[in-house]
């Protein structure tokens, strides 16, 4: 799996995983559930995940439509 963004904006990674499942990218949230562990105060980001054949598409989509500033860099992924 390769780490396309990593934020604590839950509305980002809702409407960045909405994208990729309605392109048919298979899409993993990572850490998804912490907020169980961290009293729901946000400290522990969220990481969007895309399998690594898929991962060149879903940065073109993400970047499409004015994400390209929330992904990570692809040597980090």
């Amino acid at each position: 799996m390769i780490e396309l963004i990593r934020t604590n904006d839950i509305v980002l990674i809702g409407f960045a995983r909405s994208l990729l499942e309605g392109a048919a990218i298979p899409v993993l949230v990572a850490d998804e559930h912490m907020s169980l562990m961290e009293g729901t105060i946000g400290a522990f980001p969220r990481r969007l995940l895309v399998p690594h054949d898929h991962a060149r598409q879903a940065r073109r989509l993400l970047t499409d439509v004015g994400l390209a500033h929330e992904l990570r860099d692809e040597r980090d992924g």
